[in-house]
């Protein structure tokens, strides 16, 4: 109702951890603009009991009416009203096991469980806690108070004024009022948890579970310094007075910024000394750093509908590697962007149905595993190539200009435009819309004539998809001469065709400098493609367009436009390669061959990854070393897994060297472990399933959790598959039980089995939480369904009609097992 105001929520809430029920009451301060009779707010699953509106002389009741089609809560005042008005409800609530809304959640801890309620409200879940007007644009004050019993710890946004005994051993716990924000970011939860507050910045704090306070230095530290950098970059103050750091057992997501109480998954927040590798550090600085950036970029300036989520969650993941960067300069952050965030956003934007970076929204848009790779790693490396654009004084000035400007207030797209052409002069605007408004990137078909480029841009997609769009293309191009010497060109490519001229006795050309630019890239010239794997042979080109060569290459095996074979006998050129990005990069390419060819030629592959591995190995070494570079440890593991499913016997013995002594209770590297208990799995079989599910039960570490479940989906044969699967649906936490199915789903041994498997366990799958579920679907459908793919169809079309609210994920699925099917064919031939 756009002529209805939400001012502030008083919110009390009294949970039940016993039953699993709430009370609640909301006193709403609305503005109207104009007469109205009768007001509609957004409700879900709440038994409404009463509502009554405020008069001179007290509460009159309300007549109201409950839509649970559309949410929708429509409460009318006993005359026509406008202007200030006050209305309160009471209802009541069930604290669900969903989480999302007001959920539970538990941890057992030797013979203690541990309960606690918290709430989860992205991107509309907020009421399911309690009747609100829940859209981003709607923002207002917020005044919690919760009742619960005596000796709980009670967290919110704020801190608390005030705790007052109430009946029954119970407490009132009243926190500050809220900043000016929206109904996403409002958090509230409940339960034994203990909190330590940094001694250099008391402001920040991380609450814990009993028992696990030794595991929170590393996140409580680089929580500090990530706040103290946001603080410097944006030149505004942090507004609130904490910033807690919430470890929650069970969890969908990763993180949630929910303003100054920011709650994380336990193994993104908690770090164990013996049990954490480096990786695993890594991952929780980044979502700290993410979730500490949208404390200003989502929650200080928030998005004025859901098609701008982009503004939120590409800002927060490009920012994040950036705060991490500058605290370890030495981790190689960057080179780990492209292979994280834009190779997987090129991968996922290539296909046929994919969303333009601004998803129209309104009132709901969902993060899910088909809008997840566009909003957050399409839009951040867009932010990327604009910052190489505009230069950083820029992009930063650009930067604190957009949230001056926009604070405690909503924004869109083209305010952030706006910011950078103000502070850049360039015409950032015309150059953005074709990138944020429009789906799929280009390909940039390059090729020599004389002393000219010619250039032809095309979206690119793995399948055939006739289309006349066009992208404003920062375009920049290397050249070497024939003594060697490099040069740097650029030109804005706004047109279908152009030309470039290129400098005297130029040698060879790359397209794409660093991987800066968001495009594919293909060479109409074998004697160029050819050249420039002496520069990669050489070490003379940059690793970034070491990388940047092979993988577009790739993406043309997958297009169909380049043969399999081309792509194995151009890494002759990568033969003496040793930096990280290009090596993870093309072992993650030989890992998927792997699972699309068919049996006979996987051999061929193979044999290519079990060079890879061997000599990569032998040269930074099986076992870890001290002071290695980080990205050697996060390489290690790769191909340490990789290599032992390849069929290099060095990386099978050596992993079953080191599970002896985790078997003997003797500690391994964290580094290594995970790969040795896959490597022991795959080896070994049903022999070690019975250690993995004790070693499962017994460990205080969530992320060692998941390395046994990542091993849990290595076994070779399909009795012990079964056994790790079975044990997945019966014991492991709704939180994590994808998580042996999509490992399962990257095991070739697994593939022939796990479609039929699915149908036969997929009532079960379907309890999970959404989220979770589509990362089943999209992990199995494209591997699992190869030699298959019309019965895969014939079920899939019937089911998307009914389950209408997984049909992103579906399409995504089986978008890819149709590529991964055509690659098969062209194998076979």
């Amino acid at each position: 109702m756009v002529d209805v105001h939400p001012l502030r929520y008083m919110i009390d809430i009294a949970p039940d951890l016993e039953r699993f029920v709430f009370d609640g009451r909301v006193t709403i301060a609305l503005q109207l603009d104009k007469s109205v009779r009768e007001v509609a707010l957004n409700s879900l699953d709440l038994a409404i009991w009463r509502c009554q509106w405020a008069q001179d002389d007290g509460w009159v009741d309300a007549a109201f009416g409950v839509d649970p089609a559309q949410e929708r809560l429509t409460v009318q005042p006993p005359a026509a009203v406008s202007g200030p008005q006050t209305l309160r409800i009471d209802y009541q609530g069930m604290i669900n096991d969903t989480m999302g809304g007001f959920y539970r959640s538990q941890a057992k801890q030797g013979n203690t469980t541990h309960r606690m309620a918290v709430t989860q409200f992205q991107e509309s879940s907020a009421r399911q806690a309690f009747p609100c007007m829940d859209h981003p644009l709607h923002k207002a004050v917020f005044e919690v108070r919760l009742t619960v019993a005596e000796g709980l710890t009670v967290l919110s946004n704020t801190l608390p004024m005030r705790e007052e005994p109430v009946n029954l051993g119970r407490k009132r716990v009243v926190f500050q009022p809220s900043p000016r924000m929206s109904t996403y970011l409002l958090f509230f939860g409940v339960g034994p948890f203990e909190l330590v507050v940094d001694q250099q910045d008391t402001r920040v704090r991380l609450a814990h579970l009993p028992g696990l306070g030794h595991t929170t230095g590393p996140g409580l530290e680089f929580g500090r310094q990530a706040l103290h950098y946001c603080e410097t970059y944006y030149d505004i103050p942090y507004p609130l007075p904490k910033m807690d750091l919430i470890a929650i057992p069970d969890f969908a997501f990763g993180a949630m910024e929910n303003w100054g109480a920011i709650t994380f998954r336990e193994n993104l927040l908690l770090h164990f000394p013996e049990l954490t590798s480096k990786a695993g550090e890594q991952r929780i600085f980044e979502v700290i750093a993410h979730e500490i950036a949208h404390q200003w970029f989502g929650n200080l300036v928030t998005p004025a509908d859901w098609k701008y989520l982009w503004l939120n969650e590409s800002f927060a993941t490009y920012f994040g590697y950036g705060v991490v960067a500058h605290y370890k300069p030495g981790w190689g952050v960057w080179d780990q962007f492209l292979l994280t965030e834009t190779a997987t956003a090129l991968t996922r934007d290539g296909l046929q149905d994919t969303f333009a970076i601004e998803i129209p929204g309104g009132e709901h848009v969902v993060i899910n595993s088909s809008t997840a790779p566009i909003i957050y790693n399409k839009g951040a490396s867009i932010l990327r190539m604009i910052e190489g654009v505009i230069g950083t004084a820029a992009y930063q000035a650009g930067v604190r200009r957009y949230l001056r400007e926009h604070q405690y207030d909503c924004a869109e797209s083209h305010h952030l435009w706006q910011a950078f052409e103000a502070a850049s002069t360039q015409p950032v605007t015309a150059m953005m819309q074709s990138w944020i408004g429009q789906p799929g990137h280009p390909l940039i078909t390059v090729a020599r004539r004389g002393d000219r480029l010619q250039l032809r841009q095309e979206r690119f997609t793995y399948l055939d998809v006739p289309t006349d769009r066009t992208w404003t293309v920062p375009l920049t191009v290397y050249t070497w001469g024939a003594d060697g010497t490099a040069q740097r060109q650029q030109m804005l490519m706004d047109d279908s065709r152009a030309e470039m001229v290129l400098p005297p006795d130029t040698r060879c050309y790359k397209v794409n400098c660093d991987q800066a630019g968001f495009y594919r890239v293909a060479y109409d010239d074998d004697a160029n493609l050819a050249a420039l794997g002496q520069q990669i042979r050489t070490g003379a080109m940059g690793v970034a367009d070491r990388w940047g060569v092979q993988n577009d290459l790739y993406a043309l095996v997958r297009q169909g436009r380049v043969d399999l074979n081309t792509y194995l006998s151009y890494l002759d050129h990568y033969a003496t390669e040793e930096a990280f990005l290009p090596l993870a990069g093309i072992a993650g390419h030989l890992h998927n061959a792997l699972l699309v060819a068919p049996p006979e030629p996987r051999d061929v592959i193979a044999a290519r990854g079990r060079a890879l591995a061997a000599r990569t190995l032998e040269r930074i070494g099986y076992a870890p070393l001290a002071e290695e570079p980080h990205t050697t440890a996060i390489l290690r593991e790769q191909l340490l897994w990789l290599g032992a499913l390849w069929g290099h016997a060095d990386a099978v013995a050596f992993g079953e060297e080191q599970f002896e002594r985790m078997a003997a209770d003797h500690a391994v590297h964290p580094d290594i472990a995970k790969a040795v208990m896959q490597i022991a799995a795959r080896s070994r079989g049903e022999a070690v399933l019975g250690w993995l599910q004790e070693r499962f039960r017994q460990t205080p570490s969530e992320h060692e959790r998941m390395n046994v479940l990542a091993a849990l989906g290595c076994f070779e044969a399909w009795p012990a598959i079964a056994a790790a699967l079975d044990f997945t649906l019966a014991q492991v936490p709704p939180r994590n039980r994808f998580l042996p199915i999509v490992a399962l789903a990257a095991n070739p041994s697994a593939q022939p089995h796990l479609w039929d498997w699915y149908l036969s366990h997929r009532e079960a799958l379907e309890q999970l939480h959404p989220l979770l579920y589509e990362r089943v679907l999209t992990a199995i459908i494209p591997f699992g369904g190869l030699d298959r793919e019309e019965q895969v169809r014939q079920f899939a079309t019937p089911y998307m009609e009914s389950h209408a609210h997984l049909a992103d994920a579906m399409r995504l699925a089986l978008e890819n097992l149709e590529i991964n099917t055509r690659m098969r064919g062209t194998m076979e031939g």
